[in-house]
């Protein structure tokens, strides 16, 4: 019986030395933090759309008054 008792004390032991040095000795890895890539906004028009309204309406204005003097 003690030599039962020495066995499982010796395989227990063994087990959790096992355990203890699960990692290995080699140094930590750190990883680096991802790089997170921002697509850039679309370009937007390179008027802006009021003065293209105004500029139609004022071609159809303008249209309106030669067409009325003849």
């Amino acid at each position: 019986m003690r030599f039962a008792t020495t066995l499982a004390t010796a395989a227990a032991l063994s087990v959790s030395g096992f355990a203890a040095q699960a990692g290995g000795l080699d140094p930590v890895v750190m990883d680096p933090p991802p790089v997170i890539v921002q697509e850039p906004e679309p370009a937007g028009s390179s008027i802006n759309s009021t003065y293209l309204i105004v500029g139609v309406l004022a071609a159809l204005l303008i249209a309106a008054a030669v067409n009325a003097n003849d």
